[in-house]
C-alpha cells in the first residue's frame, strides 16, 4: 500500500489465503478480505483508497482475464477466460490495474534500482519459481505486448549445446516446447528434467532417498546452499539457461539491467551471489553493453510482486492526473 507521496505504508509481507481452488467468486471475496487486513493494519480507511494493484500468475490479458484455456494456478473451468480484474474492480468499486505476478516484480525491481531515473532506463528480469516469470521494462512502463503475453520469457528457446551434459536428453516445458529457458530454469525443470539425470550420475545420493522426485527437487537449493556437488550441477544449468536467455535479451532489448529473483535465490548471502556472478559469466555482451549494464537481484524478493502491484496502481493515478 502507498500514500499519495508514493511511500510503502507496509513494510512486509501481509498474507492471506487466496482461495483460488475454490472458484472466482470465493478468491474475489478473499482479494476484498485482504484489503481489508492491510487497511485495518495501516489505520487507512475504505473510502482514502483511489486505486488497487493486482497481479496474478499468467497466462493472462493485458486487461486480466485469464487464459480460454485456464492455468496452473486457476484450475477449474470457471476460471477459463475469467475477468479477474474487472470482477474485482466491481467488488471494491474503485480502478484496479493489472499485470502478471512477473511484470509486477520487474516493475518494482526496476523502480527501486534506478529511482528517479527510472524513466530513462530499461531492463529484463527473470524470475524463477515453479516455472519462469518475468518482465521487460522499457522506459520505466511494462512492455505488455498486442495480447498482453510479452514478458514470457521462460518459452524463449535458449542454446542447449554446452548447456547439456553428456547422455543428457533435450529438456521438454509443459507448454510442449523442447529447450526453452524453462525447461531448465524452473522447479518443474529440476523436476522433470534436470533431477532425474543428475540422480543417474550421483545415484547414492541422498535427494534418490527423498519420497517423490517432486518433494527431492524442492530439497535441491537448499543442497545447493551447502555446496552439494548435484546440487550445484542442478543450478549450475539453470543460472547458464538464464545467461543464454540475457543475451538472447541484450540483442533485441539491450537492457540497462538485468535483474535475478524468485525461489531460485531465496537461500544464504553467499549463494545468492554466486547464483547471480554464474548467469552474468553466462551472459555474453559487447564490450559496450559490459561498460553500461548491471546485474542484481531482485529486492524485498517475496513481496516484490505484490510491491510492484501496488507500484503500477499508483503510477496509473499518477498518469490520469
Amino acid at each position: 500500500m502507498l500514500d499519495d507521496s508514493g511511500r510503502f505504508l507496509v513494510d512486509r509481507l501481509v498474507e492471506s489465503p487466496s482461495h483460488v481452488q475454490d472458484g472466482p467468486d470465493v478468491a474475489v471475496g478473499a482479494l476484498e478480505e485482504a484489503l481489508d487486513q492491510v487497511l485495518g493494519l495501516t489505520g487507512v480507511a475504505r473510502e482514502s483508497v483511489h486505486a488497487v494493484g493486482l497481479g496474478t500468475p499468467g497466462p493472462a490479458s493485458a486487461d486480466g482475464v485469464i487464459s480460454s484455456k485456464g492455468a496452473t494456478n486457476f484450475p477449474q473451468t470457471a476460471w477459463h477466460g475469467f475477468d479477474f480484474r474487472g470482477a474485482l474492480e466491481r467488488r471494491l468499486g474503485v480502478p484496479v490495474t493489472y499485470n502478471n505476478d512477473g511484470n509486477a516484480a520487474a516493475l518494482y525491481a526496476h523502480h527501486v534500482h534506478f529511482g528517479s531515473e527510472a524513466a530513462l532506463h530499461s531492463s529484463v528480469s527473470a524470475i524463477v519459481g515453479t516455472g519462469l516469470g518475468g518482465g521487460v521494462i522499457e522506459a520505466g512502463r511494462v512492455i505488455r505486448g498486442a495480447a498482453g503475453m510479452a514478458g514470457e520469457l521462460g518459452h524463449v528457446h535458449i542454446p542447449m549445446q554446452g548447456l547439456l551434459a553428456d547422455g543428457q536428453p533435450v529438456p521438454e516445458c509443459k507448454c510442449g516446447f523442447f529447450a526453452d529457458a524453462e525447461s531448465v530454469a524452473s522447479l518443474t525443470g529440476i523436476e522433470k528434467n534436470l533431477l532425474p539425470y543428475w540422480l543417474t550420475r550421483f545415484p547414492d545420493h541422498e535427494l534418490a532417498r527423498a519420497g517423490s522426485i517432486g518433494e527431492a527437487a524442492k530439497l535441491v537449493r537448499g543442497y545447493g546452499d551447502s555446496d552439494d556437488p548435484l546440487a550445484l550441477e542442478i543450478l549450475g544449468q539453470q543460472a547458464m539457461a538464464l545467461g543464454r536467455l540475457f543475451t538472447i535479451a541484450s540483442n533485441f532489448i539491450d537492457p540497462s539491467a538485468y535483474f535475478v529473483g524468485g525461489g531460485v535465490v531465496e537461500a544464504s548471502p553467499k549463494f545468492r551471489e554466486w547464483f547471480l556472478a554464474q548467469v552474468r559469466e553466462h551472459t555474453l555482451l559487447r564490450y559496450e553493453q559490459l561498460k553500461v549494464a548491471t546485474f542484481a537481484l531482485i529486492p524485498d524478493r517475496d513481496m516484490a510482486g505484490a510491491r510492484g502491484a501496488a507500484l503500477a496502481a499508483f503510477h496509473s493515478l499518477v498518469n490520469a492526473l
